[in-house]
């Protein structure tokens, strides 16, 4: 690039995705006759030299795609009168945007997306009058004010041109203004996801009459869905899920002609879905899942032959599924779980060649398992779990040569599991909880008996009718058994926790748990803690497990246990320690739980020892897995549980370093009829959200904090109650006052080098990080955002980021 630099009078200097590196040099800036500057995709560092400011000249300059850094010189737009496209994206430039912006007029499309830019947006931009496009996207830009009107909206009613307006992953922490509504008439897309948007989406964003996209993602606006959407004739893609939005889906957005894209999961919507959404015949992606819808599905949806996806999980939907549902030629996904819809699924649904992705578990589903699902040859996930079917799994089903994901537990199925194609590589998680399932040893299941098999019309029957005849006579049998020895001995019946081991399907006895600890021996033992300890042990079967014995000297250990028990039997999540088994001997004062066995240990061990240590992506990865054991927990559960207790060394690391959430010794379950609870069991210190401390109050957002507090911890390598920290500087004040100055300050030094060619790419990954632990710290627990939010709140992204 040095050779072009004598000639003076060069009017365009283009060398993209050329692999240039180094620096730019600031003899381009004597280039007074320059017109087009273009050096995008390649390695150049350091910073723009401010004599390309300078260029008087210069009509388009594009330097995106690069790893420059360093500020925008103040009088940044006062030279530059004849600029038109200015693209700076995809740096690492800082420091606030010059109101002397304002000075370039001709400028047309300014784009400063994904750089780490600070301050309020200037209202300078409004004196851009020719501007078409603009991108802010994904820096550290804020508000004026904390929850004010965005009031730079308002200037940009000026820019009479704009047709791209694009400000997601800005912490704007404001509310919408009802100018938004005179902007321009030419502006096809607005997107502000991911901003901390507060308040109404005004009705005046129906006068935006040429929008084809509103993207207004991950926010927290609240009120309804304006009516006036349904001015918005020519929008093809509306998004606005993971925000607080409640009341019905207006009847309004039927009149979106050319909506190809609906997305409104992760709301408080409630009520019907509207009939008329069949007459989008554009429709492609439909999403209304995690609401609280509560009707049929319209049959009219079934007519909708163009759809690819389709998910409306997570409601309360009733009804059946009508045997329209295989007019859907095209459907790739559809996701029905987790409502209360009954009745047979349809035989036609083999028709669905195209289907990807099938899941209808937790629902009232009946009947077998159909052998024209065997036509689905491009199924890939199947969740049929927690229904009602019956019968046995056809063998048909070994033709899914790309099935990698099978669930059908907790149902009524019986008979042999086919051994051959998909079926060779599922787990017994696959197929637990069923009636009388059985095939190969590695699915702890019975081997199947040989010879002639039943028909399954005769087994259902035996099943479904004799067998549970002779049960009921046998179980009458046996309490009479039962009450009469406890007559003679006077003694009491087994708690409910104790009756838990008859439940499940491994039976240990004291005798087995005592051989698998080697007598528990302290070369077992993994941990021990006030209400126990914890031995590694090596069952019968030759499985190893964690086995976890109470202390019960402690009255507080009979709790323990039997909060373990009520609450490992309601729950099952693949980021949840298992539950193998329960052991309890009144005789000799025993009682024991067999988990499954991890074998990295706990998150605690990791983070503080000398010989070990997790990467980012580690820690990021753990944490995205605890995230999703809580959403489970707090959402997924049909009785919400509250852990009360999350922290370290709790989280315990598989094999691959995957995250486990176990110890549910003083966990709640929240009823029906509760959203709190009262106790007087202190969780540990440090993670406990102030209103537990003051008063025990159990709730769903206390775990949100103690998640926070674990965040912080697990990127910082700093406990709670480090004695750097006291009543005036708590670890979220801590972390909040390095989080707006230099963040290299609190995180552990193992992370952040600055030798690291990665250096500000893992910065602001941290930053982004440690910003949403803040979130979840808020002190008021109405402000902190919920499991399902901090789940959508594209952390898992990050892991595809720079600096992963």
């Amino acid at each position: 690039m040095a050779l072009i630099l004598v000639v003076r009078n060069l009017e365009v200097v283009s060398y993209p995705k050329t692999m240039l590196a180094g620096e730019v040099p600031c003899e381009i800036g004597s280039l007074c006759t320059l017109n087009v500057l273009n050096i995008e995709d390649n390695s150049l560092t350091g910073h723009i030299p401010f004599q390309i400011f300078n260029i008087s000249s210069m009509v388009s300059g594009s330097l995106t795609r690069n790893n420059l850094s360093g500020n925008l010189p103040p009088n940044f737009g006062s030279y530059l009168p004849n600029l038109e496209n200015l693209i700076l994206e995809i740096n690492w430039l800082s420091g606030i945007i010059p109101s002397s912006i304002g000075n370039a007029s001709k400028l047309r499309s300014l784009d400063f997306g994904y750089n780490m830019l600070t301050g309020s947006i200037p209202h300078a931009l409004g004196s851009l009058r020719f501007l078409e496009r603009l991108n802010l996207g994904v820096n550290n830009l804020k508000g004026e004010s904390y929850i004010q009107e965005l009031s730079f909206l308002t200037s940009l009613t000026n820019c009479k041109r704009l047709r791209i307006l694009y400000l997601s992953f800005n912490p704007l922490i404001g509310i919408l203004p009802i100018s938004i509504g005179n902007l321009s008439t030419s502006l096809q897309r607005f997107e502000a996801n991911t901003c901390k948007l507060k308040g109404n989406i005004p009705t005046e964003i129906g006068n935006l009459s040429n929008l084809y996209l509103l993207s207004l993602n991950n926010n927290d606006l609240t009120g309804t869905i304006p009516p006036s959407i349904g001015q918005l004739q020519k929008l093809q893609g509306l998004y606005l899920p993971s925000n607080k939005l409640q009341g019905s889906i207006p009847n309004d957005i039927c009149q979106l002609r050319n909506l190809g894209e609906l997305f409104l999961t992760n709301n408080q919507l409630s009520g019907s879905i509207p009939a008329c959404l069949g007459e989008l015949t554009f429709l492609r992606h439909l999403y209304l899942g995690s609401n609280k819808l509560n009707s049929t599905i319209p049959s009219t949806l079934w007519s909708l032959i163009h759809i690819l996806s389709l998910d409306m999980s997570s409601n309360f939907l009733v009804g059946y599924l009508p045997s329209d549902m295989g007019n859907l030629k095209v459907l790739v996904k559809i996701d029905l779980s987790r409502n209360q819809l009954s009745g047979e699924i349809p035989s036609n649904i083999g028709g669905l060649q195209d289907l990807t992705s099938l899941s209808l578990a937790h629902n009232r589903f009946e009947g077998p398992i159909l052998h024209s699902f065997s036509n689905l040859k491009s199924l890939e996930f199947m969740d049929l779990s927690d229904n009602a079917l019956f019968g046995e799994i056809p063998k048909s089903l070994e033709g899914l040569v790309y099935l990698k994901y099978l669930d059908v537990s907790f149902n009524g199925l019986y008979g042999e599991i086919p051994p051959e194609g998909p079926f060779a590589n599922f787990s017994a998680e696959s197929f637990m909880m069923n009636k009388a399932l059985c095939g190969s040893p590695r699915l702890k299941l019975p081997p199947c008996r040989t010879g002639t098999r039943w028909s399954t019309t005769i087994s259902w029957l035996l099943l479904k009718y004799i067998l549970p005849a002779i049960l009921s006579t046998l179980l009458f049998l046996a309490l009479i058994f039962v009450w009469t020895r406890c007559r003679k001995r006077n003694a009491v019946l087994p708690t409910q926790s104790e009756s838990l081991l008859t439940a499940t399907w491994r039976r240990i006895s004291y005798q087995e748990i005592f051989q698998a600890t080697n007598g528990f021996s302290a070369g077992n033992l993994l941990g021990r803690g006030s209400l126990g300890s914890v031995y590694r042990g090596t069952l019968s079967d030759g499985k190893n497990a964690a086995i976890k014995v109470f202390n019960l000297q402690e009255e507080a250990a009979f709790k323990s246990f039997d909060a373990e028990c009520e609450v490992m039997h309601h729950i099952r999540h693949r980021n949840l320690i298992k539950i193998v088994s329960s052991c309890s001997n009144s005789y000799i004062d025993f009682k024991a739980l067999v988990l499954e066995y991890v074998p990295n240990g706990s998150l605690e061990r990791w983070l503080y020892s000398h010989n070990y240590c997790l990467d980012i992506l580690q820690r990021l990865n753990i944490m995205i897995d605890v995230a999703l054991a809580m959403e489970y927990l707090h959402h997924g559960c049909s009785t919400p549980v509250v852990h009360c207790d999350l922290k370290p060394s709790n989280i315990l690391l598989d094999e691959d370093f995957g995250g486990h959430v176990g110890d549910f010794g003083i966990a709640k379950l929240l009823r029906e009829e509760e959203s709190i609870r009262e106790t007087q069991t202190l969780a540990t210190i440090g993670y406990m959200a102030p209103k537990y401390v003051s008063n025990g109050i159990v709730t769903t957002s206390g775990d949100v904090y103690s998640y926070g507090i674990v965040l912080m911890e697990t990127f910082t390598r700093r406990r709670p109650t480090d004695e750097i920290f006291s009543e005036e500087m708590s670890m979220k004040n801590w972390v909040w006052d390095w989080l707006c100055g230099s963040i290299t300050e609190v995180v552990d030094a193992n992370l952040l080098r600055g030798e690291d060619e990665q250096f500000m790419a893992k910065k602001q990954c941290i930053s982004l990080i440690l910003g949403l632990a803040m979130d979840c710290v808020a002190d008021s627990p109405e402000e902190r955002i919920k499991m399902k939010d901090v789940t959508s709140e594209d952390l898992s992204d990050l892991r595809n980021y720079r600096c992963c």
